[in-house]
């Protein structure tokens, strides 16, 4: 009988195991993927059925069981295609705050064959506009808000009316999902572009089955260290937007597989909201950014709410601190056993490398060690793998990582070599196994669990009549982790904060608007070929 985690971990994915791993041919690199998994995204759609009544959605107010989604997506999917032409590749947005409809919307996209592509529900309507000319999808699935700020000509299904009449329209449809090889795309999800324009990233249904293997393997090593719980009656909390790897690739996907409970928190983050759903639908496990988990600490007491039913809670998205895990541990008694830490990207669709309560423990900061099926590396500026402790760039090798970036070849083959490793742009050592980071990619902010390119703010306010210069910094935040600093230049009479502020907000989602300014007619300091010197930007700060 396995005594330790790495015996176990042999049992349940070496040959003959459960979670079998085996090495493939994946778009031309051998790979390690797991055997036993779902060949097509439709596949894991059409065995979800069989949980029958068991709960797939629950929000403070509803409830949709597994058979009923599995209904409506199989409705919804036949009036795509036969009532408004959708085809196999079509692409189909889905632009709206977290509801039931989006994961319905989504799983009848996929049923109808076409690619499910989700749109930031915060860009402004310039980022909207320019998102419809790069994926040019057939129809957008919007709910009434964004769907008032679309172009006029887009194709929009609204989500409070149309999708619910659709998805009941056809009630005995059978679902007929179009054959779809591994590596074709499923999903596109935008991340932020370094360059100044957002980029997709795209989805394969091998990426997300592979996803699926990952978190059953994880509910397996559960049940070999002597965790009863059945997989099936665990819920999970999804707080975070749908339009991130964190909700729909690792919560609202998997669960569809494992017949697990998905609690949906619907509008705006409150603590208060939060926990009375937790208590009430009894939730077992939530993964939180750590501005979510800060507003919880400054909540004061939060002993009047029994979460004493979760025992899994992680944080991810962003940075944060040993000292910040100390206080949340005192803060929040489901934190103090079960949390755990995790790194990964929208292109990698979930954690590279994921660090236990005990990795914590015995190494703050640490983000731990690579999950099952995941190489990784640090190496030189020359691609040369490095030894541990040296310093490098995190290179990481899966059948998780995306399939490359949607219409952009140049940034594909930037990030990702022609032996499918992934080049992440971050800086990081390896230590006893363990993964740490010392820098996240290049000037990038994260802010509240979102990430934001100083080079599209900077972008966008060099349009600005009379801006000579601009840099675009992140400044430390005591909620958000960071917030958004610009430095604006101008040539003559200066504008007010209040000007440039507005004229942002026109042209970027809220998060990515200067929330701190400082207005100069002092050029920025620059080396010797030019480049303006960031260090010494942020050292005139104070």
């Amino acid at each position: 009988m396995p005594t330790t985690a790495m015996e176990i971990m042999q049992r349940l994915t070496g040959p003959g195991g459960e979670f079998e791993l085996r090495e493939e041919d994946v778009l031309g690199a051998r790979l390690p993927v797991f055997a036993g998994r779902a060949r097509s995204l439709g596949e894991v759609l059409a065995r979800s059925a069989e949980y029958g009544d068991r709960d797939y959605i629950v929000t403070a107010t509803r409830r949709l069981s597994f058979a009923e989604h599995a209904a409506q997506a199989a409705s919804l999917a036949k009036a795509l295609r036969d009532d408004h032409g959708v085809r196999p590749g079509d692409r189909i947005a889905i632009d709206a705050a977290n509801t039931p409809e989006w994961i319905v919307a989504f799983w009848g996209a996929i049923a109808a064959g076409a690619i499910a592509v989700g749109y930031n529900a915060w860009w402004a309507p310039r980022e909207i506009e320019y998102a419809l000319g790069h994926t040019e999808p057939s129809i957008v699935v919007a709910d009434a808000k964004r769907a008032a700020q679309m172009p006029a000509g887009t194709r929009v299904l609204t989500m409070e009316e149309d999708v619910p009449a659709l998805a009941a329209r056809y009630p005995s449809a059978a679902l007929d999902v179009p054959a779809a090889a591994e590596d074709d795309p499923a999903v596109i999800l935008y991340t932020s572009g370094t360059s100044g324009r957002p980029k997709g990233a795209v989805h394969s249904h091998r990426n997300l089955a592979s996803v699926i293997e990952y978190h059953r393997l994880n509910d397996a090593l559960l049940r070999a260290f002597g965790d009863p719980t059945d997989p099936a009656t665990r819920s999970y909390l999804l707080a975070l937007p749908l339009f991130h790897i964190a909700s729909l690739h690792n919560l609202a996907v998997p669960r569809l597989a494992t017949g697990s409970a998905v609690v949906m928190h619907e509008g705006a983050f409150d603590v208060d909201k939060v926990l009375r759903l937790i208590e009430k639908e009894r939730v077992t496990n939530w993964g939180a950014v750590p501005t979510m988990a800060n507003r919880m600490i400054e909540h004061g007491d939060l002993s009047r709410y029994d979460t004493s039913s979760l025992t899994g809670f992680a944080l991810a998205s962003a940075p944060s601190s040993p000292a910040f895990k100390e206080k949340l541990r005192a803060a929040f008694p489901p934190a103090a056993n079960a949390l755990v830490d995790s790194y990964g990207l929208t292109e990698t669709c979930t954690g590279v490398a994921v660090a236990s309560p005990m990795d914590l423990a015995e190494s703050p900061g640490t983000l731990g060690r690579p999950v099952a099926g995941v190489a990784l590396e640090i190496r030189d500026p020359d691609g040369k793998p490095l030894p541990e402790g040296e310093e490098g760039e995190v290179c990481v090798r899966s059948a998780y990582n995306m399939l490359g970036y949607w219409r952009d070849e140049e940034a594909t083959a930037r990030a990702i070599g022609p032996d499918r490793w992934l080049r992440t742009g971050d800086i990081g050592t390896v230590e006893q196994g363990r993964l740490r980071l010392t820098a996240r990619r290049s000037d990038l902010i994260i802010r509240g669990g979102e990430n934001v390119y100083p080079a599209e703010i900077e972008n966008a306010l060099a349009e600005y009549p009379g801006v000579r210069e601009c840099i675009v910094l992140g400044v430390p935040h005591p909620d958000l982790g960071q917030e958004v600093l610009a430095v604006v230049v101008f040539g003559g009479t200066p504008a007010t904060e209040d000007e440039l502020a507005a004229f942002a907000r026109d042209r970027l989602a809220y998060f990515k608007v200067p929330s701190r300014w400082k207005i100069t007619t002092a050029p920025l300091p620059r080396n010797a070929t030019g480049k303006v010197i960031r260090r010494e930007v942020e050292k005139s700060l104070g």
